[in-house]
């Protein structure tokens, strides 16, 4: 899976749009192996998810195995751009409360 990338304002971290409409069971592991490198690399990461219309449990547990990573080595992930059932996804399992979740990129930068 191709990540389109771009770095915050003074290097400072990366943005990584999620392709596709779906985080599912079909593409969640090769989104988790593609996304790996950059959470190494960085130690603030921003996923815009603005594509992204429909997450199962799979997609969420590579969030989640994200999120446990950045936690590790006192990084930061933050993510924006949810749509409505995502969102609902989300809150329907509760972890929109372990997550940094940003209407938008200009809300999830305000706070760097």
């Amino acid at each position: 899976m191709k990540l389109d990338t771009r770095p915050l304002a003074d290097n400072a971290g990366m943005i990584v749009t999620v392709p596709g409409e779906h985080l599912d069971v079909s593409n969640s592991k090769t989104f988790r192996e593609a996304l790996q490198p950059i959470l190494d690399e960085n130690t603030t990461v921003l996923l815009d998810l603005q594509a992204v219309e429909f997450i199962d449990s799979s997609g969420l547990g590579s969030l989640l195995s994200s999120l446990r990573m950045m936690n590790a080595k006192d990084g930061d992930l933050r993510l924006f751009g949810m749509r409505k059932p995502v969102q609902a996804m989300f809150e329907l399992v509760r972890m929109h409360r372990l997550f940094a979740i940003y209407d938008n990129e200009e809300e999830a930068c305000a706070t760097l």
